[in-house]
């Protein structure tokens, strides 16, 4: 099952509507739906929630690191309470995902985003859970740094928002250790079809 949920983004009022900060939006949410407050614990260099769930402890986390020393929170918090990488789930943005989307993925390379590859050396493992919610491509590689430090259109932002609520549902499962079916839940939680308009004169 997973014990610990991490969002990644950078701190500061100027980075939290951007795209990159998409983990943490995510995060907020699941700390709404659970009711608990984030604080701040220095020990972990981070946003800190810890509840119980069916007798399990369940952490969240926001490493307030910057993101590319993410893994520095992330490696201190699992290390000290002996939480294993395949019990980690990391939510993040990922720019080959449209808005509105999310993939969930166990392991694998961490294909360039800086904030996976520093929890990679920093765990010395990639097998750990990846929540990837779509941010969508800016289609040059060079402009991909802005990007994710922009702010997503009013239109992507609520894509955005709508796939957090959506995918939350499969948290459930996650805290069961059903992945199968946690993976199920995120991959069909595609965005509603808009509804054909209805012909006139009915």
């Amino acid at each position: 099952m997973i014990k610990l949920f991490v969002g990644l983004g950078n701190p500061g009022a100027e980075y939290e509507a951007t795209r990159h900060n998409a983990g943490f939006w995510w995060v907020d949410a699941l700390a709404r739906d659970l009711k608990l407050n984030l604080s701040h614990d220095r020990s972990y260099h981070g946003l800190v929630a810890r509840t119980s769930v069916q007798g399990q402890t369940l952490w969240l986390l926001e490493p307030q690191t910057f993101m590319n020393v993410s893994g520095k929170s992330v490696a201190a918090l699992a290390r000290f309470f002996k939480i294993a990488p395949e019990e980690i789930l990391v939510a993040h943005d990922e720019l080959d995902v449209v808005p509105g989307q999310a993939k969930l993925k166990f392991g694998g390379s961490h294909a360039g985003h800086n904030g996976l590859r520093d929890i990679h050396a920093q765990l010395g493992s990639g097998d750990y859970w990846r929540l990837r919610l779509g941010i969508g491509h800016p289609g040059v590689k060079a402009e991909v740094i802005n990007w994710v430090l922009k702010k997503p259109s009013p239109e992507q932002r609520t894509a955005i928002e709508d796939c957090v609520d959506r995918t939350l549902k499969a948290v459930p499962a996650m805290l069961a250790g059903e992945m199968d079916k946690a993976t199920a839940i995120v991959h069909t939680s595609k965005p509603p079809r808009p509804k054909p308009p209805r012909p006139e004169g009915v």
